[in-house]
């Protein structure tokens, strides 16, 4: 595992060519092309800026900030996570011409899944900053060098997740059709479209037994980081939470590493 782990950095020509095709095929044939990695978020964030202040207002403490604002510091991370796995459960089975090449380095696939979407999301981040512009968020040097930090845990923990995923999925193909359902359930625990404030006031209507699920979820604590760097006044308080799922995502990929390797020959049979 180690050997192959080792060998990766020779790869980086391989993932770069790789993570361009996808980039230039996901929008080919469209009218605004790359333009849609701006319009894409920008058009989430329109959406549930509606729901929440038109369709199902309430629920939000003026105080704290502009929702819109609030919104969009989670939404646009986690856009990036979800699409990872969902392309990256699938991304063995259809890239079965490749993984049949037998020096084709299988683990490519969903690392350039990963790193393609890494890509949207820091084109995103343009029209992230142009927000925290507009909305004169009070942005602090010493919190904005934690960001980097976040979004490396973040890439850690999608890496991790994706090389599960993906070598599962070729052995058990129903995983891709419950993901879908499995991130529904994921996003409404994450405190994204509502804050942290709401599931631990002493006031809260959360369930018992629901606040522990929130807090043992790791993308909760990415979430709440973002936030805290980019939206709330003050320091950033949730490092230790961010170090520990460092610690964690770290420990993550190693294992899917370990178990991707060890079902790499079977994947040729499988797809």
């Amino acid at each position: 595992m180690f050997d192959n782990l080792r060998n990766l950095p020779k790869y980086r020509g391989l993932i770069q060519s790789l993570v361009a095709r996808e980039l230039k095929a996901r929008y080919r044939g469209s009218v605004l092309g790359f333009f849609w990695s701006f319009f894409n978020p920008l058009l989430l964030l329109l959406v549930y800026t509606f729901v929440f202040t038109v369709v199902l207002p309430g629920g939000w403490d003026e105080k704290l900030g502009p929702r819109a604002l609030f919104l969009f510091c989670g939404l646009l991370p986690w856009t990036w996570f979800s699409s990872s796995l969902v392309e990256s459960s699938n991304i063995l089975i259809s890239g079965g011409n490749l993984i049949k090449k037998v020096m084709f380095p299988a683990e490519v696939l969903p690392i350039v899944s990963v790193l393609a979407n890494l890509v949207h999301f820091l084109l995103g981040l343009i029209i992230l900053v142009a927000f925290l512009i507009y909305y004169k968020a009070p942005l602090q040097l010493s919190e904005l060098i934690w960001f980097p930090a976040v979004v490396f845990v973040q890439l850690l923990l999608s890496l991790g997740l994706a090389l599960l995923l993906s070598a599962m999925t070729v052995h058990f193909r129903d995983i891709k059709d419950i993901l879908s359902n499995v991130l529904t359930l994921w996003f409404f625990i994450t405190p994204i479209i509502y804050p942290m404030s709401q599931v631990t006031d002493a006031g809260s209507t959360t369930p018992g037994w629901a606040k522990p699920l929130i807090n043992l979820n790791p993308f909760t604590h990415l979430a709440i980081s973002y936030q805290e760097i980019l939206f709330y006044p003050g320091p950033y308080g949730h490092w230790k939470w961010l170090v520990a799922l460092g610690i964690g995502s770290a420990l993550l990929f190693l294992f899917a590493y370990f178990l991707f390797d060890r079902l790499r020959d079977s994947f040729a049979e499988e797809v």
